[in-house]
């Protein structure tokens, strides 16, 4: 797998008026992902904006994206090369929209993130294509939400929307709106929120007319040209940079969506000049379950571990691919077989960026090195009859948790990482929108790795069924195995899914549990994993640890066992 740039150009234009043209692009990206949201229905895109845009060429590259959701960079690519596949830009016509969703058929990443692409016309051609995809909260499928991880089969993860023209000529297929709509547990979302993507894309179309209006048509693609060889020659010297060689990293998941034993990814990196190799040789089959990465989510999670270590700075375009070579072996967890299910590859994705993080720490300085996070993205998802007895509802949450712990610095506390990137739904919008009470929304004490710098918390999150019937179901990881510490720091605490906690009846479910039925009443509580700790825990300062006690972060015992009697003694002490 690798994307070609051109960067045999002899000089670049000028950096600072290339600077000035780079974020004028990314502004036109902000500009459609802020319609996008505000003008959204559901709550999983206006609240939790799980969602993400971009620009790309004519000829299918990526000139600018959003900083909205790094997988979603995977669904992006992948739906406009394979709309320029089905439908070749000389075939385009002014005022066209093309909706797609599937990994196999169309680019996509899992099926509840639908693409909408629309090309812009300049001087009577199609020049560029706006994109945007949102995660709608159900596309059909046996489990309300449309992921399970033990779906065995893409057939099981509702609607396949192949490469389709939603809009012609300005005019919406009404009757295939309708299609995809009625194939969901919320038919009006899903219309309210495909005409927004449509929508959000004309103001990317207007504001890119008004770009070359401004300043020229051919102005404006040899700046893209040279703004695309600067990203590729600029990560070329950040890879030679490197220490030559290779590294091998690994990291587990705790089953692969239908229990069994923990289930491996292994990748190699090798710096070649300002070339990178990444090699996924060695990674398991591919799962029974919905835990597989199709190829684009394979593309946009090495991207952005190499855009994260390497230079965070770097601009979002498709430069990136021009110096990394992915290889990923056919018919395993990370490159799967049709008709293998995708539904929770984001977790799978996660875990290869904690291998990916673990093999550029031998290569790079230890001061950039960083312990592992929950490298997870558990999530919740209840479905039922609506507070007011008007209608159904679809509630999906994924949740944050700890970040590994730096050489200069603690984790974070409670927060999404790696290529997921959605807010929380608030409390007060949760129970208005749906027969659902939060009993409890914090940080889990004593979750994060001690160590030197000590691990960021996981999250609890728990919720109450107001009436009968809530079906409810879950996808996690890390409930085996916590967060791996570095250079002497310990693990991160593990995950928990318990049903009616606290109570003679309180049960421990499976991290991928599926369609429970609750009662009025019944509760369901997630705990996620914090991050893993950097350095011994001896090391830690009297001061730090102090405030860990006093801020209720670790219990005096735990404190003990974890950091040695005396050290906790002396920190109370001062």
């Amino acid at each position: 797998m690798s994307d070609g740039v051109n960067t045999g150009a002899p000089a670049l234009s000028d950096p600072i008026a290339m600077e000035v043209f780079s974020n004028r692009l990314l502004s036109i990206t902000e500009d459609m992902g802020n319609a996008l949201i505000r003008s959204s229905f559901s709550t999983n895109i206006k609240e939790r904006k799980d969602c993400s845009v971009g620009l790309f060429d004519a000829a299918g590259r990526l000139i600018a994206q959003a900083s909205h959701i790094p997988l979603h960079l995977g669904s992006l690519m992948g739906s406009v090369r394979a709309v320029l596949e089905a439908c070749p830009i000389e075939r385009m016509r002014e005022g066209d929209a093309f909706i797609c969703n599937d990994p196999y058929l169309a680019g996509g990443t899992h099926t509840p993130d639908i693409a909408v692409v629309t090309p812009v016309f300049v001087e009577g051609r199609p020049r560029f294509l706006a994109a945007n995809v949102g995660h709608h909260s159900d596309v059909g499928g046996p489990t309300p939400g449309s992921i399970s991880g033990s779906a065995r089969s893409i057939f099981e993860e509702g609607l396949r929307i192949p490469v389709i023209r939603l809009v012609r000529g300005g005019k919406l297929d009404e009757a295939l709106l309708n299609l995809v709509a009625h194939n969901s547990r919320e038919p009006e979302e899903r219309a309210l929120d495909l005409k927004v993507q449509v929508a959000s894309n004309l103001r990317g179309v207007r504001l890119m007319e008004e770009l070359c209006a401004g300043m020229g048509l051919a102005a404006a693609t040899a700046a893209i040209d040279d703004l695309l060889a600067y990203t590729a020659r600029r990560l070329g010297n950040r890879i030679r940079a490197m220490a030559a060689g290779s590294a091998i990293g690994r990291a587990w998941m705790d089953d692969d969506g239908l229990g069994g034993d923990p289930v491996e990814i292994v990748v190699g990196v090798t710096a070649e000049g300002d070339r990178l190799i990444v090699d996924f040789q060695g990674t398991a089959p591919q799962a029974r379950g919905a835990m597989n990465v199709p190829e684009s989510a394979l593309r946009a999670t090495v991207y952005y571990a190499v855009k994260t270590l390497l230079d965070p700075e770097l601009l979002p375009n498709q430069g990136l691919a021009a110096c990394v070579e992915i290889r990923a072996p056919e018919g395993s967890l990370v490159n799967p077989r049709f008709p293998a299910a995708t539904g929770a590859r984001s977790i799978t994705c996660n875990k290869v960026a904690r291998a990916l993080f673990a093999a550029f720490a031998e290569l790079l300085p230890p001061e950039r090195a960083m312990a592992a996070s929950l490298d997870s993205v558990p999530a919740i998802i209840f479905s039922g009859e609506r507070r007011r007895g008007d209608g159904t509802f679809v509630y999906l949450e994924t949740m944050g948790g700890g970040v590994g712990a730096r050489g200069a610095a603690d984790g974070m506390d409670g927060v999404h990482v790696h290529v997921t990137n959605t807010s929380n739904l608030p409390a007060e919008a949760l129970e208005n929108e749906y027969a659902l009470l939060v009993e409890e929304y914090a940080l889990v004490e004593g979750s994060g790795g001690a160590g030197r710098h000590r691990g960021g918390q996981g999250i609890a999150r728990q919720i109450r069924a107001t009436r009968d019937g809530i079906v409810f179901s879950a996808r996690s990881d890390g409930h085996k195995a916590g967060a791996p510490g570095l250079f002497g720091g310990l693990a991160g605490g593990t995950a928990r899914l318990l049903r009616n906690p606290g109570t003679h009846g309180e049960e421990e479910l499976s991290s991928k549990a599926a369609n429970l039925v609750l009662a009025a009443g019944e509760s369901v509580r997630l705990e996620t994993p914090g991050g893993g700790g950097f350095g011994a825990p001896g090391e830690r300062p009297e001061a730090a640890l102090a405030a860990d006690l006093a801020d209720g972060r670790l219990t005096r015992g735990q404190a003990e066992l974890d950091y040695g009697a005396a050290l906790v003694a002396a920190a109370l002490r001062n």
